[in-house]
C-alpha cells in the first residue's frame, strides 16, 4: 500500500470518530435546550473540544442540527425497515409500529422528538432547510408502515374509502398528542398499556365499514356448517341416515306447535 494511503486511513478514522463524538454531544444539547437555546459552545464543552473544532467539521449550528436529525432518524428508521416487513399481517405490523414509536417518543428520545416536531414546523426563511430535512427524514421513517397500509388497503383488509395520507395522520397524530401531553404534564404514561389502547382504537377505525356485518355472516355460516357436520356424524354413529327437512315435515312440525 502506498505510504500516502497509510497516512490517510488513520486521519479519516480519527475524523469519523470526532464527528460521531460531536453528533452525540450535539444530540444531547439539542434535546435538552432545543435549537434556539442551544449553542455551539455548549456542544463543544460537552464533547470536550474547543468551539473551533466544531466549526472544523460543521459550517454552523444549523448544519450541525441537520446532521443530528439525520443521524437520529437513520437509527430509528433502520430498525423499522428491518423489523416491520418480517411481521405477518397488518394488525401485527400496526401494533409493532405503535409500540416502537411510543418507546421512541416517551422513553428513548422525547427531547429529540420535541426538537423535530418543533423545527419541522419552522416558518422562518433561515430555518427552511432545517424543516425540509425533518420532513424528508419523517417520510422515510413512516414509509415502512405506509407500505404495509397500502398492501392491506389493496387487499381489502382495511378501509379503502380514505387516502393513505389521512390514515398516516390518524396513526402518528394520535401518538404525537400523547407526547405533548406527557411533556406538558411531566408524566409519562405506561407505554405497553397506551400502545394496546391506541392499537385497539386505531384498528377499529381502519377496519372496512362493513367488516362487522361480514364477520357476522361468516360466523353464522361457520356455525351452520358445524351444526350440519355434527348432525351427519351423530347419525353416522347411530347407523341411521340424517333426516332431510321437507315441506311436509316442516308443515307437520308447525301444526303440532
Amino acid at each position: 500500500m502506498p505510504p500516502t494511503l497509510q497516512r490517510l486511513a488513520p486521519r479519516r478514522a480519527k475524523s469519523q470518530l470526532r464527528v460521531a463524538e460531536l453528533l452525540r454531544a450535539a444530540r444531547g444539547v439539542f434535546s435538552e435546550q432545543g435549537f434556539q437555546r442551544a449553542t455551539t459552545a455548549q456542544i463543544a464543552e460537552r464533547a470536550g473540544v474547543s468551539e473551533a473544532t466544531v466549526f472544523t467539521y460543521f459550517a454552523g449550528k444549523r448544519e450541525l442540527c441537520m446532521a443530528v436529525i439525520k443521524d437520529w432518524y437513520d437509527e430509528i428508521s433502520s430498525q423499522l425497515e428491518a423489523e416491520v416487513p418480517r411481521l405477518q399481517g397488518i394488525h401485527a405490523q400496526l401494533s409493532y409500529v405503535i409500540r416502537q414509536h411510543l418507546v421512541t417518543l416517551l422513553a428513548d428520545g422525547s427531547g429529540m422528538c420535541a426538537l423535530v416536531l418543533g423545527e419541522g414546523r419552522a416558518t422562518a426563511p433561515d430555518l427552511a432547510d432545517l424543516a425540509a430535512v425533518s420532513t424528508e427524514c419523517k417520510r422515510r421513517y413512516t414509509q415502512p408502515l405506509m407500505d404495509c397500509l397500502a398492501r392491506a388497503q389493496a387487499a381489502g383488509e382495511i378501509r379503502q374509502d380514505m387516502p393513505l395520507r389521512l390514515l398516516r395522520d390518524l396513526i402518528y397524530g394520535s401518538m404525537e398528542h400523547v407526547l405533548w401531553d406527557s411533556l406538558n404534564t411531566q408524566r409519562r404514561p405506561a407505554i405497553d398499556t397506551t400502545a394496546e389502547q391506541l392499537t385497539t382504537l386505531i384498528w377499529s377505525a381502519l377496519l372496512p365499514r362493513d367488516a362487522s356485518l361480514e364477520s357476522l355472516a361468516r360466523f353464522r355460516a361457520d356455525v351452520s356448517q358445524a351444526l350440519r357436520q355434527l348432525e351427519i356424524e351423530s347419525h353416522s354413529n347411530n347407523n341411521t341416515p340424517p333426516r332431510r327437512a321437507t315441506a311436509k315435515t316442516g308443515a307437520a312440525r308447525r301444526s303440532t306447535r
